[in-house]
């Protein structure tokens, strides 16, 4: 059963510890929202399951108790020894990482075993972005279940027009389709946070796309002065020929050198991945 806020505080009275708000150590006390994140990955026995900052285990411990095997990391050493000591003994479904997990975005699944997985996670908010970065550059998860700040996953999921859309939702998109999530309340954690939180459902895409790291970088630099037009943007970053072979690509769909970046859909910058010319 999931710690309530009550034994929450006096587990971590017993360990001495004082939640560490630049780790993200908001731990989750509600345990409908813990079913509901197995719920949306659709967890069930023999399922391969990466675990991001496992905290005090509340999310492990319904992993394990579904079936799956979990592959998880932890940075803050107190923790790590707690789980380790608790919930380690009599589990070999549980491989449990001290570490830091963009050092280790994976939890240390092994490549033999990345073939099928899922991963489900309360990431800290902190590394929420560039630890989706390194996930995304594969192998790729057949779902992903993350509880995110609410703010976090409407970039991520924001559709081309929008102010919220950039880099990080054009290489998620390329990858993965949006699932209904769920709206999770700021009481469902202690200590309770400023912020509202999202549980933000990815199902893999059947015919996925993996950029690149040089297209990585040259979409972030082109959103990084959004409101400037593509064809002044792309000046100085490739060259003359390269340029006009994607501008031809978006001038065939009815956009053109003057689109700004936020206007082009997601299937357009894939063309510009897939140019062996721009990679």
């Amino acid at each position: 059963m999931p710690l309530s806020p009550t034994t929450t505080r006096e587990l971590l009275t017993q360990l001495n510890h004082q939640p560490k708000h630049f780790l993200g150590q908001n731990f989750l006390v509600d345990g409908n929202i813990v079913h509901k994140s197995l719920e949306l990955a659709g967890v069930c026995r023999g399922d391969t399951v990466v675990e991001i900052g496992p905290g005090l285990g509340t999310l492990t411990n319904a992993l394990l108790a579904a079936g799956a095997e979990v592959w998880a990391v932890e940075k803050d050493r107190q923790l790590h020894a707690h789980l380790l000591a608790t919930l380690a003994p009599g589990q070999p479904q549980l491989h449990l990482l001290e570490g830091d997990a963009m050092d280790e975005p994976l939890a240390g699944l092994p490549s033999s075993r990345a073939s099928s997985f899922k991963i489900v996670a309360n990431l800290p908010y902190a590394i929420a972005t560039p630890w989706l970065d390194a996930v995304l550059a594969g192998p790729l998860p057949e779902r992903m279940v993350l509880m995110l700040q609410q703010e976090a996953a409407q970039r991520y999921i924001a559709q081309p027009g929008s102010k919220q859309f950039g880099a990080i939702s054009i290489i998620l998109q390329a990858a993965f389709d949006v699932a209904p999530g769920h709206k999770v309340d700021a009481s469902c954690f202690y200590p309770r946070p400023d912020i509202e939180s999202y549980l933000l459902q990815l199902v893999r895409k059947p015919r996925q796309f993996i950029f690149t790291a040089a297209n990585k970088a040259l979409i972030r630099a082109c959103f990084q002065q959004r409101r400037k037009q593509i064809g002044g943007l792309l000046r100085g970053k490739l060259t003359p020929e390269q340029a006009q072979a994607w501008l031809s690509e978006l001038t065939a769909t009815g956009l053109g050198p003057q689109t700004r970046p936020e206007q082009i859909p997601v299937t357009l910058w894939q063309q510009f991945g897939k140019n062996p010319a721009l990679v």
